[in-house]
């Protein structure tokens, strides 16, 4: 959805007309038009302007999905280190068995005085 889209929906969600929008973020209805066709996007300070009469952050505006980027990161990180913990098991377990056998061989081969 674009932005224009979402100004849209959101406008017509709180009760607005293009012109009450307008006079609360400071702009003409003509703008908020504008906005809505996508023909101009509002600079940074009406984003926060819209945010707030809109009642919506400024990353569900503009379609920034960071819960789920957040959420994937985390998974990621979450299968990263489950895969260190096997690679560390496996290496301990390697190491152990190793060892057992060097003590094994030890004794058996060791020379008799």
């Amino acid at each position: 959805m674009s932005l224009g889209e979402k100004i849209l929906e959101l406008r017509k969600k709180c009760g607005y007309s293009q012109e009450q929008l307008g006079e609360l973020v400071d702009v003409t209805r003509q703008t908020i038009s504008n906005w809505e066709l996508n023909e101009t996007s509002p600079n940074p300070e009406q984003l926060k302007l819209l945010s707030k009469v809109l009642k919506v952050s400024i990353d569900d505006l503009l379609n920034n999905d960071i819960q789920n980027i957040v959420v994937e990161k985390v998974s990621n990180t979450e299968k990263l280190a489950g895969m260190t913990i096997k690679a560390v098991k496996f290496l301990g377990i390697l190491f152990l068995i190793l060892l057992v056998i060097d003590i094994i061989s030890f004794f058996i081969f060791m020379p008799i005085k």
